[in-house]
């Protein structure tokens, strides 16, 4: 078992505490072991898990002095089990930025399209917009720039790359991600009229799949 590193355990507020890792890959472990200790029941009672970049806030928590002294002694594996749900996004690799990104890859961009929905992702956290997943999962080799210049607007379900990350955009926005397909009805990443409203929550492993072929 690799130790997990924890850099930082302070409070932040009352009933909470903010856990600082030093990277995605040690955040990413730390979140599934919370996850699989409470699906356990030897989670200690805390009521919201919110992982960030580098970060994981637990809120809701009655003793959190007690809760930090025991952080402090996990063993956490780096390497995260491949269980849980797994959602299937129906996409086209059709995006304006495809070519630029099989030129950064050496690609042509059917190669791009094959490679890139060869990989299981796994939703990191959530931010920037409802429903938007930060997506980790593709090797360092393949990691992308953003572009240089951001576009005013981005339409929803548009498909991207940028550094470590993947993402859908589930509304139109402005962003300056490389934009590499689309996903044909966006609509359900976010939707408030379902229990939870968010399709891709943190934990949740993703596959991209042809959307001619998806049911």
């Amino acid at each position: 078992m690799t130790r997990s590193r924890l850099l930082d355990v302070r409070a932040a507020g009352r009933h909470a505490l903010l856990v600082e890792l030093p990277d995605a890959e040690h955040t990413g472990a730390f979140h599934a072991e919370l996850l699989r200790r409470r699906a356990a029941g030897t989670l200690p009672p805390v009521e919201e898990i919110v992982p960030g970049a580098r970060t994981v806030l637990l809120d809701g928590v009655p003793d959190p002095e007690t809760l930090a002294r025991q952080l402090a002694d996990w063993d956490v594996p780096l390497e995260v089990a491949d269980d849980g749900e797994v959602v299937e996004v129906p996409v086209r690799y059709d995006g304006p930025d495809l070519a630029d990104v099989a030129a950064l890859w050496g690609l042509d961009v059917r190669e791009v399209a094959a490679r890139h929905s060869s990989y299981t992702y796994r939703v990191a956290f959530c931010g920037f917009a409802p429903g938007f997943g930060y997506l980790t999962g593709l090797p360092a080799d393949l990691h992308v720039p953003r572009r240089a210049t951001p576009r005013t607007r981005v339409p929803a379900g548009a498909l991207a790359l940028a550094g470590p990350y993947t993402a859908v955009y589930p509304r139109s926005t402005p962003g300056g991600w490389q934009l590499i397909g689309t996903m044909p009805d966006p609509t359900p990443l976010w939707d408030l009229t379902r229990d939870r409203a968010a399709l891709l929550t943190p934990g949740t492993r993703v596959r991209f799949v042809s959307a001619d072929s998806a049911p």
